[in-house]
């Protein structure tokens, strides 16, 4: 026990005194945490719409207002010529447009219906839908008003309608920065568990540290583990940090346990740690531990379901997502500070992880042990 407290107290200051690991460790989260949770918003405001207006009616003059008054919309240009618009368009100086034909309030009346043209710039896919789920909205709305006021004969009686009021729960307010900051966090806390440690033992190793190391009565566990622990309780720091920061700034919820979650974060440490360990074995530069931890970094948090949701993925790579340790934590760190889960919710996450670290530490350590 004294050799390593006294290799931890050596790794912590070794730690602190490397100018360049201190702002990672300590300024670079927190800006991350700051700006990129309102950069990456899964809202959109300002989209830039051009109207092609060929009737001149009431109705199209009545639609028109309803997308000026929409706060997701700017109408940049209003003219007769749709080709005009397309240019527009092509020219990515508009992302959609509005296009009413001639006799577009007469069909209307006449048939009870008419055709209503969107062309909406679909090279981003996500942003493509979600102009289209806005246009449909208001088309919707526009709809339902003109047949209450148009189309029910005057005195009779009007049909009751079906009011939905929607509830949502553990994000009433849908506020996506909520949503967002949970998941930023658990990218921040993965990359200093899995790369930072990762880097530190290659740096050992470049530096020939390793090599007089194995020399010592130091056993090779006392070793591992005062390379991986200050690391853990970096990670574990900058989580609650991290919460700190969110409440303050975003009114982040706790609704469940913060305890449960520091217990289950230990747990997913240890996976990172492991996989950091691992990664570390074999590499013999810090240029290739990059390479390989970016690949690892990379697919992890695509496919843990910190933009779009895992359950929307093929069937066969959801099978796959079960050895992505992120996608674990990323479920339970908005379960049980969105929803309040309680252990007995995240018990499938828990005691899959407990066997992911024994198995990714054991490869680590045995492979470490082969390879040093």
């Amino acid at each position: 026990m004294r050799i390593l407290l006294t290799l931890l107290v050596k790794e912590f200051k070794q730690i602190f005194r490397n100018r360049l690991m201190l702002p990672i460790i300590f300024v670079v989260p927190v800006v991350q945490m700051i700006l990129l949770t309102y950069a990456a918003s899964l809202e959109m405001k300002g989209i830039s719409m051009a109207v092609v207006d060929q009737d001149y009616s009431q109705a199209s003059r009545l639609l028109i207002s309803r997308f000026q008054g929409s706060p997701f919309f700017e109408i940049n240009l209003t003219t007769t010529d749709y080709q005009e618009a397309v240019r527009e368009l092509t020219h990515d100086h508009v992302d959609v447009i509005l296009h009413m034909q001639q006799g577009f309030e007469k069909d209307l009346y006449a048939e009870m219906g008419t055709e209503l043209q969107l062309v909406i710039n679909a090279i981003n896919t996500t942003e493509a839908g979600l102009i289209n789920s806005y246009c449909s909205r208001i088309v919707n709305d526009f709809n339902g008003q003109l047949r209450t006021e148009w189309f029910i004969p005057e005195g009779a009686e009007m049909m009751k309608t079906l009011d939905i009021i929607p509830q949502y729960w553990y994000n009433s307010l849908l506020d996506y920065k909520i949503y967002m900051f949970s998941g930023i966090l658990v990218i921040i806390v993965t990359l200093i568990g899995m790369l930072l440690t990762a880097l530190n033992l290659v740096r050992e190793k470049e530096m020939g540290t390793t090599e007089q190391i194995n020399v010592t009565p130091i056993r090779k566990y006392q070793f591992i583990m005062a390379k991986l622990i200050p690391f853990m309780i970096i990670a574990l720091f900058e989580l609650g940090f991290g919460l700190m920061i969110g409440k303050l700034l975003f009114g982040l919820p706790m609704v469940g346990s913060i305890g449960l979650l520091f217990l289950f974060t230990c747990i997913y440490l240890l996976v990172v740690l492991g996989i950091g360990l691992f990664l570390s074995t074999i590499s013999n530069t810090q240029q290739q531990l990059m390479f390989i931890a970016f690949f690892f970094m990379i697919t992890f948090i695509l496919m843990s379901g910190v933009f779009t949701p895992a359950e929307s993925m093929p069937m066969w790579a959801q099978k796959i997502n079960l050895l992505n340790p992120v996608a674990y934590f990323m479920r339970v760190i908005r379960m049980i500070l969105l929803k309040g889960s309680a252990f007995g919710d995240i018990t499938r996450e828990f005691y899959s992880l407990c066997l992911y670290a024994m198995l990714i530490l054991t490869l680590a350590i045995s492979n470490y042990r082969k390879t040093t």
